[in-house]
């Protein structure tokens, strides 16, 4: 079981990507793994967007989410249970922005501001990627990403180019 950052329950963003596989019910999947993890409460989903890929492009568009939870996890603990999700579905870290079954990355937990090898909070990469910020603003539009800005306006800032919405609703 991951270590307890004790009683305080803390927001905490997570980022879910997958274009392998029948990647919308891998994104769902997730999301039901996620609602499973002690200590740790799913609250909101965000739609799911179909995106292109970053990185190679020879590869299958992606599913994308953002999931806010609250936790008692501290950061470490609650990647740790992210990593262990991924290698659960089957994930293979094999190639740097490759193909992949599920892709869970921690984007930022309410007062951990962390750059350890490993693990940097907020999630270097939140600020300029459009897979990320647009399920984000759904759930979280005012938040504030310390060192970067309100999702909603960083949002405003990437564009929409090749992300287009896959269900409307959040998936249940």
């Amino acid at each position: 079981m991951p270590p307890r950052f004790g009683s305080l329950w803390r927001p905490a963003y997570v980022a879910l990507g997958s274009n392998l596989n029948q990647p919308r019910r891998q994104v769902c999947d997730a999301f039901e793994r996620l609602a499973a993890l002690p200590d740790t409460r799913l609250e909101l989903r965000s739609r799911i967007y179909l995106t292109r890929p970053m990185g190679p492009q020879d590869q299958p568009d992606f599913a994308n989410a953002v999931a806010g939870m609250l936790t008692r996890l501290g950061a470490r603990g609650l990647l740790g249970a992210l990593l262990e999700i991924e290698r659960t579905m089957g994930r293979n870290r094999q190639e740097r922005w490759g193909p992949r079954i599920i892709d869970l990355d921690l984007l930022w937990m309410h007062g951990a501001v962390i750059d350890e090898p490993g693990l940097t909070l907020p999630h270097p990469g939140v600020s300029e990627r459009n897979f990320v910020l647009y399920p984000l603003a759904d759930i979280a539009p005012t938040l504030m990403i310390p060192g970067h800005g309100r999702v909603v306006d960083l949002k405003s800032r990437v564009g929409g180019g090749g992300i287009s919405v896959l269900e409307q609703e959040s998936p249940v």
